[in-house]
């Protein structure tokens, strides 16, 4: 019996289904993992839709690939994929891929704290993991610097009116607003719908009107949303609720307007709220920020310091989180299977 092609992964959630992809790829060419990452986007998209769209994906879903790390410092390295983009960074995809390098033996667990070091498509990332009885307890990780770019911009939104948003890099471009802005909307799974509906009208309008730039990585936007606001939990400061797009937007179509939440508290776009809230003045230097996602459970971010990006203020996030494994999986694609890059329905898709 043979494949056309064989996939080996472990399957993790830290509240959104992250897969890891540990066998089966051949080799990326790339004399840096974000090369390798821009490798794989233009010659091998196909694995990145075999693996997230349906049968084996779904919308709520991302993608890790181990590969191997071409900096001397790191001891893997790792590319991000998601339902529209590679991101060169995912908070949650790293606390995901730690676990699984560590729990599945892939690299030497020591208990209780695991140093190690991944090579991202953003560069070096630091890790410090908490580990007990062969598991990781939690992780923490040193992101890439974070920044304001816009702070209490007014959009014009078709159908919303004015929107007050901020947009922050985290490792992703978010643009950001407070939920207390829609009167009767909740960050709570019953209203998932409409901060979807919500979310993805005000990411276009942002896309639109508010132009983003990183010195590091040109060509990229704004590509995801951020709802916020209090907590009433007492384990929590601020809650928030994250959308992905999962397609083409037209505000001539309806149906577009939707996208995919987040159900992890989110690690970047923690990076990118801490940094809008630090350059408000609102959040210090060291001091523990405690950022709920929609299922509930917390990610705890911390500014350790501040720097400058291209003559721009920013500040260097730590997030902690956890991740766990509910799956040890093959995927194969059989010879005969004519949905070679997998299949998207409107019942559930965009």
């Amino acid at each position: 019996m043979g494949f056309k092609r064989t996939i080996n992964a472990v399957d993790t959630h830290s509240g959104i289904p992250m897969r890891v992809i540990t066998g089966g790829v051949p080799h990326i060419p790339g004399a840096t993992v974000y090369e390798k990452m821009k490798w794989l986007e233009e010659n091998d998209d196909q694995l990145r839709k075999l693996m997230l769209r349906e049968p084996r994906g779904y919308p709520a879903h991302c993608c890790n690939i181990i590969v191997p790390p071409t900096h001397p410092e790191a001891d893997a390295g790792y590319i991000i994929m998601e339902q529209i983009e590679y991101p060169v960074m995912s908070g949650g995809n790293t606390i995901s891929v730690v676990t699984v390098l560590l729990e599945m033996g892939l690299l030497p667990m020591k208990e209780p704290v695991t140093e190690l070091v991944l090579e991202a498509p953003a560069g070096l990332i630091r890790i410090t993991a908490q580990c007990q009885n062969g598991k990781v307890k939690g992780v923490t990780f040193k992101n890439v610097p974070a920044f304001a770019a816009h702070l209490d911009a007014v959009i014009d939104v078709p159908h919303l009116g004015k929107v007050t948003v901020d947009v922050g890099w985290g490792g992703m471009f978010y643009v950001i607003a407070d939920v207390r802005q829609f009167p009767g909307l909740e960050l709570s799974p019953k209203h998932g719908a409409e901060l979807t509906r919500i979310s993805s009208m005000i990411r276009q309008a942002a896309i639109e009107q508010l132009p983003v730039e990183h010195p590091d990585y040109p060509g990229i936007g704004i590509t995801i949303s951020q709802l916020s606001g209090p907590s009433d939990d007492p384990r929590a400061d601020w809650k928030n609720v994250v959308t992905m797009s999962t397609g083409e937007f037209s505000w001539d179509d309806p149906s577009t307007w939707t996208g995919a939440i987040d159900r992890c508290p989110c690690g970047t776009g923690t990076c990118a709220k801490m940094a809008v809230l630090h350059a408000k003045g609102q959040l210090e230097l060291n001091q523990d920020f405690r950022h709920q996602g929609i299922v509930g459970n917390v990610f705890t971010g911390r500014l350790v310091e501040e720097t400058t990006i291209a003559g721009r203020k920013a500040v260097v996030p730590t997030i902690t989180g956890t991740s766990w494994i509910y799956g040890l999986c093959t995927y194969v694609l059989d010879h005969d299977d004519p949905f070679t890059e997998g299949f998207m329905i409107g019942d559930i898709w965009p």
